[in-house]
């Protein structure tokens, strides 16, 4: 799945396409014996239907909580957070996540362990098995279906925690810094075969990193974070044609737009202007 066939124009979402996430001032507060700690100040993001939409920033600076809240695994302290114009009030339950660790149970085979989020769903899913089978042979790990995630490489784990987050069919896709721990040439793998699912897809994806090039790589949207407490500073359209080679990655195009998400960090203070 890695090889990435000579590059032609695929439009991102149209400019009418419908926000699928919405998030209207989003503040959120953590309560401290010490004092409170705000996370993040009255953030304003769209995310469209259908769109590959990433979050970059500084360390610390509520990217994560961010997700979080979207998910509904935190609770906003202001402000609004709405999913296909429905309000966030509790953990949603037709979102896919991946987490920076892959979170899987050593005890379950690759294949049970990419089912368990079928079992959590509660949802009939007749086909299932058949499914989760496919998913897993598209990413490499076909032949591995009933070894144990201890028998697995930080790459191959980290594959399986996609296809366990792809199972049930969501319509998006909530990705939390997924290759933040993995070496720079399993990175780049995993980079080109994340593009390959999301564009026989086209999920809607929120994308975690601190890298900026995986964020230009990936995405057809880069919102960019100020420091703590946390806020959208600018979002920065990526408009390279798909499906992106790694070696876009040495074009000017590409070096134009990380060259203004670099700018933007430092006028933030986040990164050294030099």
């Amino acid at each position: 799945m890695s090889g990435v066939s000579s590059a032609v124009p695929v439009p991102g979402p149209p400019p009418a396409a419908p926000a699928y996430v919405r998030i209207v001032k989003g503040t959120k507060t953590y309560k401290s014996k010490r004092g409170d700690v705000l996370a993040l100040a009255e953030v304003d993001l769209e995310i469209l239907q259908g769109e590959f939409l990433s979050i970059v920033g500084p360390s610390g600076c509520g990217k994560s909580t961010l997700m979080r809240c979207v998910a509904g695994l935190a609770p906003i302290s202001g402000g609004e957070i709405q999913v296909k114009g429905a309000r966030v009030d509790g953990p949603a339950k037709d979102l896919g996540i991946v987490f920076q660790r892959d979170l899987l149970l050593d005890w379950r085979s690759v294949i049970d362990n990419v089912l368990l989020a079928v079992e959590f769903s509660g949802r009939a899913m007749p086909n299932a098995r058949e499914r989760a089978v496919g998913i897993l042979t598209k990413v490499g790990l076909g032949d591995f279906l009933d070894r144990y995630p201890w028998e697995l490489s930080g790459g191959m784990r980290q594959r399986a925690a996609i296809c366990r987050a792809l199972v049930t069919d969501p319509p998006a896709l909530l990705m939390d810094e997924p290759f933040g721990a993995l070496d720079a040439l399993t990175r780049d793998d995993l980079n080109a075969e994340l593009q390959a699912v999301w564009m026989e897809s086209r999920k809607t994806v929120l994308f975690i990193t601190h890298s900026i090039g995986e964020a230009v790589f990936l995405s057809d949207r880069v919102a960019v974070m100020s420091p703590k407490p946390g806020r959208i500073l600018e979002t920065i359209d990526v408009d390279l044609p798909r499906p992106r080679a790694l070696s876009v990655r040495d074009s000017p195009e590409f070096a134009k737009v990380t060259a203004r998400i670099r700018q933007v960090l430092a006028s933030s203070g986040a990164i050294k202007a030099g």
